[in-house]
């Protein structure tokens, strides 16, 4: 078959019943992005997660986001305190726009919504995966030790103390660990430690939160010092780490639990069915299958060509930048010419020949040059080894931040 013949069309929420009758009795759904600025991919993550929530009872959606900032949401969509714009909007670590967004406010809003409905059963949950928050990861322990174990309080301000000297850059501190062989990881081990031994309670409680901020602390010190290496060593951690806090949010949400997961392709789509694989590379995807096989689902995006929001370096403001028509190699050029000016949905184990051509596959960071499409940005990909199904929008539009990106008032 032809991409034209195993494209199904979609228009509505309707048309996404062949995806959802697929994932089945699935645990895990993987939902991608090819970038973390268009929203359509959030538009289409939302509308499926809407329904596996409903129909599927799953229990949480879990992002590329960090633990505290996400865990604000979360109080935010599970007891109805506060309104979620105003909580993401309180999101100022760079790139603000990937959670801060009108497309996020409208599913934390749907999310608030239905809990307040289900009348006293548990709320889906909104969590962060990422392990960038170490300061904001240690005050809010320090929060915690102070009102429930003081006599802990000083290991946590031990650790602070180690990573004073940074005043909050962790580059500075990474930079650092090079030039001297002192570093702060056996502070943070010894906190670490010290709230594990708290962790006999199951469930969502304060002292997991406090647990869980830990194990970000220990993760991000640990990212930090091996990201100087220029090797692989610190995607590897970041994605481990990701990987190990969905394990524990399954099972604070219990054996019944069932997630759904944000991230970028690069992190949810299999590595080993791309080149990252050769270069040493893992990611969630591939974890989640190797550690729960036959319990996952995953679903990559793609886009031909529009617009994005994406900075034109790291910590610049985020632009409105455009999206070139893709490569004419490339996997996106392909189905641009099978179904243009159309949103189609793939189901990958049905898919024809064309399917399993190794192709190049766009990806769009956070930072973003239009003009050098042609030296990268693509990965290549076996398309029904990396995802289950996949999602394309031939024609995709830029996310609108809720703090105003550059040109606009």
């Amino acid at each position: 078959m032809t991409p034209r013949e195993d494209a199904i069309g979609l228009h509505r929420v309707e048309d996404l019943d062949p995806l959802i009758d697929r994932i089945g009795d699935a645990r895990f759904v993987l939902l991608g992005e090819a970038s973390h600025g268009t929203a359509d991919f959030y538009r289409w993550r939302a509308e499926i997660t809407k329904r596996l929530i409903v129909e599927r009872g799953f229990s949480f959606v879990a992002v590329e986001g960090d633990w505290p900032d996400c865990h604000r949401v979360h109080c935010c969509v599970a007891g109805g305190r506060g309104d979620p714009e105003a909580v993401l909007s309180g999101f100022d670590r760079w790139p603000r726009w990937m959670w801060a967004n009108d497309d996020v406010v409208e599913f934390a809003r749907w999310l608030t919504a239905y809990n307040a409905a289900r009348f006293g059963d548990r709320p889906a949950g909104f969590h962060g995966l990422d392990v960038y928050s170490l300061w904001d990861s240690l005050r809010e322990i320090l929060g915690y030790l102070r009102e429930h174990q003081p006599g802990q309080v000083e290991t946590a301000l031990s650790a602070m103390r180690c990573f004073e000297p940074f005043a909050e850059d962790p580059h500075d501190y990474a930079y650092s660990t090079r030039l001297v062989p002192e570093n702060c990881e056996s502070d943070v081990l010894r906190l670490l430690a010290s709230l594990r031994e708290t962790g006999d309670v199951p469930g969502l409680d304060a002292g997991f939160v406090a647990r869980q901020n830990a194990e970000v602390v220990a993760g991000a010190e640990r990212y930090y010092r091996t990201m100087v290496r220029g090797d692989v060593e610190s995607w590897n951690v970041r994605d481990e780490h990701m990987t190990d806090t969905l394990d524990r949010l399954l099972e604070a949400y219990g054996p019944s639990a069932k997630a759904v997961v944000w991230a970028h392709n690069t992190h949810i789509g299999d590595a080993r069915a791309t080149d990252m694989a050769a270069a040493g590379m893992l990611n969630v995807g591939q974890l989640v299958r190797e550690r729960h096989p036959g319990e996952s689902f995953t679903v990559g995006f793609g886009t031909h060509r529009g617009t994005v929001m994406a900075g034109s370096r790291w910590g610049a403001p985020p632009e409105d930048m455009p999206v070139p028509p893709a490569r004419e190699d490339s996997l996106e050029s392909m189905l641009h010419a099978a179904v243009p000016d159309a949103d189609s949905l793939f189901l990958l184990d049905e898919a024809g020949e064309w399917a399993s051509q190794v192709r190049g596959h766009r990806a769009v960071g956070v930072v973003y040059d239009p003009r050098l499409e042609w030296r990268g940005n693509y990965v290549p990909t076996m398309l029904p080894r990396r995802y289950d199904a996949f999602l394309f929008c031939d024609f995709s539009s830029a996310v609108v931040p809720l703090h105003a990106p550059v040109g606009v008032s």
